[in-house]
């Protein structure tokens, strides 16, 4: 009896093993995870964002964003995409999400696609916003890299800490620096990722005081008149809808950004606070002559965004939508 009681412990503890073995490897993000479950999952998405950037280029930089707001808030986890209900602290009507973030609609047309090529809901949508934000910057002249995929989906939002993350565009330097910190991002990734600001618009209420406000000690004379001629001084619903573009060639992904931030010509104050006599003057001044090294640094910390504390294993699900928890 002894021995047999032995056999089953012995037994026991191999199934235990093997269990928080299999466990332990599902929860590591794997740029092949979805090789053997859906291996049409990448081609998939990558069809419907070039699709998608046919109809509206400007659509890039959304997804780019919509990744980089999901993922400073709790973690990369799809979070942004819940829309709201009773029991769900949706982020889209957080301040820092109610007028920036666009391209909720383009996930859900990649969540159908995908799930008609893998037979269901096998890829998360957290893995969706990241691979679409990797396709996106390619498909606009950027550079690629490998998405570390395994993402599981949350099974809510955080409006507070979306009002508390994520950047906002008056901050300077030292509100920056800190701010990336907290999402475990140095001073290279805050320079490198804000170059994400090479592609995309934004509205007239976020860049309204600098150009009326500002002096030449921080922006250029000739700059501040263009922006002027569509933002006007008052802060209207009509004004605030007006939109500039980021950098001087808004539809490609290049060094311009950089370039402008050296001219005094960075359209919101936490751009140009990049440049202006810090620490971070040498990145800047850096990637606005060297388009391989910004491309490669970007690359880099877009992967380390990602693989910040990712929701993996036996945590969150895969949403079949991702504008809802799946019901229990």
């Amino acid at each position: 009896m002894r021995s047999h009681g032995s056999f089953s412990l012995l037994a026991l503890s191999l199934v235990v093993f093997s269990l928080s073995t299999t466990a332990a490897f599902s929860a590591k993000l794997s740029p092949n995870f979805y090789n053997k479950t859906c291996p049409g999952a990448l081609a998939t998405i990558k069809s419907a964002v070039d699709a998608e950037l046919m109809r509206q280029q400007r659509m890039g930089a959304s997804l780019l964003r919509l990744f980089f707001h999901d993922c400073f808030v709790q973690t990369c986890d799809g979070s942004n995409l819940l829309d709201p209900a009773p029991n769900i602290d949706s982020e889209k009507n957080a301040t820092p999400n109610a007028f920036s973030v666009r391209g909720y609609d383009v996930i859900d047309r990649i969540r159908l696609e995908l799930d008609k090529t893998c037979g269901g809901p096998v890829v998360s949508c957290a893995d969706i916003v990241a691979v679409a934000a990797r396709d996106s910057v390619v498909a606009l002249g950027g550079p690629t890299w490998e998405v570390e995929l395994g993402r599981r989906d949350s099974l809510n939002g955080n409006s507070t800490l979306a009002d508390i993350n994520l950047p906002s565009p008056f901050m300077n330097l030292t509100q920056l620096i800190a701010n990336f910190k907290n999402q475990g991002l140095d001073v290279q990734d805050l320079v490198a990722l804000s170059g994400g600001h090479t592609i995309g618009l934004t509205h007239c209420g976020f860049f309204q005081n600098r150009i009326y406000n500002e002096t030449s000690a921080t922006i250029d004379p000739a700059f501040a008149r263009l922006r002027k001629e569509h933002c006007p001084p008052t802060a209207t619903l009509a004004a605030f809808a007006e939109l500039a573009p980021l950098d001087s060639t808004p539809r490609q992904f290049d060094t311009n950004y950089f370039s402008n931030l050296v001219q005094k010509k960075g359209l919101l104050d936490s751009d140009q606070a990049l440049y202006l006599g810090g620490v971070t003057d040498g990145l800047v001044k850096r990637y606005s002559t060297n388009r391989e090294a910004f491309f490669k640094d970007f690359a880099r910390s877009m992967v380390k965004m990602g693989n910040f504390k990712p929701l993996t294993g036996n945590e969150g699900q895969i949403r079949n939508n991702c504008r809802k928890v799946n019901p229990y």
